[in-house]
């Protein structure tokens, strides 16, 4: 293949979860980085939530399709999980990778459900769900930080986060006979999940306290 000289674009990933993420590159100066995500993403929530307009929302969740991933983690990814443009990196990070690959993460959810009912409850997952009730779950919860209340899509995104990472658990149980590797990785994703959850919980109680900037 002929070097064209041009700096190459990092491949997406074909799934990603939360620990992923954190690996995207971005190329901006920390100080600027730390001023422009705080600045886009009061910008976009007050955008949304200003506007009644259903189209508006539906871009605003849309906007990691119109704008791309890498641009999107250039301006959010480094931001800490306790402030606003953290918490909707994650938010949006997972709803990515459920639009990726929705027959695993439905597949997680079911297996994860009857060990977290109550988290079930809040997440407000279909019974049974399938792929297209997965995606269905990710567009209400981003639409939430638009036109609705922001805390409640939060600890939505939380407790779908903690019915995933039992599911996993539970597939890296199944794994580890027939796939060590396999079941250590699923292991280590469950534990990222559960982590952001966490982050997500507490973003919620930020905001419910003013404090989410």
């Amino acid at each position: 293949m002929t070097d064209t000289g041009e700096p190459r674009r990092p491949r997406r990933p074909a799934m990603l979860d939360p620990a992923q993420a954190d690996e995207l590159p971005g190329a901006l100066d920390p100080a600027l980085r730390d001023e422009v995500a705080h600045t886009t993403a009061a910008a976009l929530v007050h955008q949304g939530r200003a506007n009644a307009d259903p189209d508006v929302v539906a871009r605003l969740v849309a906007l990691v399709e119109t704008e791309g991933l890498d641009m999107v983690a250039e301006l959010w990814s480094d931001s800490p999980a306790d402030s606003l443009p953290g918490a909707l990196w994650r938010l949006y990070v997972l709803r990515e990778w459920v639009l990726r690959d929705p027959r695993t993460v439905a597949e997680r959810y079911r297996m994860g459900v009857h060990a977290a009912p109550v988290h079930d409850v809040v997440a407000g997952v279909a019974d049974a769900p399938g792929p297209e009730d997965v995606q269905a779950v990710a567009d209400a919860v981003l639409s939430g930080v638009y036109a609705g209340d922001l805390a409640v899509a939060l600890e939505r995104a939380a407790a779908f986060c903690q019915v995933l990472a039992t599911g996993a658990a539970f597939d890296a149980d199944h794994l580890d006979d027939v796939d060590p590797a396999g079941a250590l990785r699923t292991t280590r994703g469950a534990a990222s999940l559960v982590r952001t959850a966490e982050e997500l919980a507490h973003a919620a109680s930020l905001w419910r306290a003013g404090r989410l900037e």
